[in-house]
């Protein structure tokens, strides 16, 4: 299983809204058959291990992170192919919470005579797919909160210099992040001042591996330049704007290419639940959000953020603060302070990366 969790670990950010899943076929004690989800379209994990194995796949066990789909959408049931392969047995790390699929699976193995086990690593595979976990049972993206900011909790200098405040190996890490999320979204003020291109670019020995999440702007007013650099990248571009954004506006960067998100505002401040659940029908699980101060502080009031990512780096900036790393209403007392659950610290350079939970059940069962 622990193999079987590694390949899952390979699809993240390709197979979306489908979650990642590893297998491997194995038989006599040799592993003779392994593979990871491919592309929405293509064949799941339990297919590329079955047709890796071939022949050696009767009597062999089958290890995969999450129950097989026992129904035809844009593949046939993989249940159908594990029987048709003559498998003895399948271990599953975790049932499907989609409804479709729960508990579904593994009765059509058992009634076709295959002995189901279920349970080991099961909170690996739960945390390796917690976006789809949440979306699938809620429809609203996973929520992922990151900021970085100097010992002294400055996300820039006086002057409103930023880059960079986090080192080289901080920001690798956050192009992976990228590379796995769905949607990056920002508010119209970091657009503003750093006019990012919003994009995911992963280097290794293979070489420089791109992609083009969907950009998302929370842009009530519709502040955004039309020759903003994210208008000019591949890929999709969502400005979610008020349902009362003067239509001149709307046509202007409709002509950009851009995709409308019209949500309720109120108080100049958009309803970001609406604009989630807008993605969620778009099939985006997935959302990084990574600022600024006021939409992230929205989120936080509102209750939004699943995951926090925050990355600390040892410098001291002094002077004014630039704005707060996280704005928004707050709360009264330290009592009061949202705490992070089931919380890691990890080591990138010299920076200190902190990860934790506000909301530790949306990615369970």
């Amino acid at each position: 299983m622990e193999r079987a969790i590694s390949l899952a670990g390979l699809a993240l950010g390709s197979t979306s809204p489908n979650p990642a899943v590893g297998a491997v076929v194995v038989k006599d004690g040799q592993i003779v058959g392994e593979g990871y989800t491919q592309p929405p379209g293509m064949p799941h994990a339990e297919i590329v291990a079955l047709q890796q194995a071939g022949e050696a796949s009767r009597g062999a066990e089958l290890y995969v992170t999450l129950e097989p789909c026992s129904h035809y959408g844009r593949t046939p049931p993989c249940t159908m192919a594990i029987i048709e392969a003559g498998i003895a047995a399948v271990h599953m790390a975790t049932l499907d919470p989609n409804p479709v699929v729960h508990s579904k699976g593994r009765s059509r193995l058992e009634q076709a005579g295959i002995r189901t086990y279920t349970g080991y690593m099961e909170k690996e595979a739960l945390e390796l797919n917690e976006p789809y976990f949440k979306y699938i049972t809620t429809g609203i993206p996973f929520v992922t909160a990151k900021f970085a900011m100097s010992l002294d909790g400055k996300l820039a200098t006086r002057s409103g210099h930023s880059r960079w405040i986090s080192c080289e190996e901080s920001r690798r890490f956050v192009h992976m992040l990228r590379y796995r999320t769905d949607a990056i979204m920002v508010g119209v003020n970091t657009i503003l001042l750093d006019n990012p291109h919003l994009t995911a670019r992963i280097s290794g020995d293979g070489g420089t591996v791109s992609k083009k999440p969907v950009r998302v702007v929370v842009d009530s007013n519709g502040r955004t330049p039309l020759d903003a650099q994210i208008f000019q990248e591949h890929g999709t571009t969502c400005l979610a704007v008020s349902e009362n954004l003067d239509p001149e506006k709307a046509s202007a960067f409709v002509r950009q290419g851009a995709s409308l998100i019209r949500a309720p505002a109120f108080a100049g401040f958009l309803d970001l639940r609406a604009v989630l659940v807008e993605l969620g029908k778009r099939e985006v699980t997935s959302v990084l959000v990574e600022g600024g101060g006021t939409l992230l502080g929205s989120f936080f009031d509102h209750g939004l953020v699943d995951k926090v990512v925050a990355f600390i780096a040892p410098i001291i900036v002094g002077g004014k603060a630039q704005g707060s790393v996280i704005g928004g209403v707050g709360v009264d007392t330290v009592q009061q302070a949202k705490h992070l659950q089931k919380v890691k610290i990890t080591m990138f350079g010299d920076d200190v990366l902190i990860t934790g939970y506000l909301n530790p059940s949306a990615g369970k069962r």
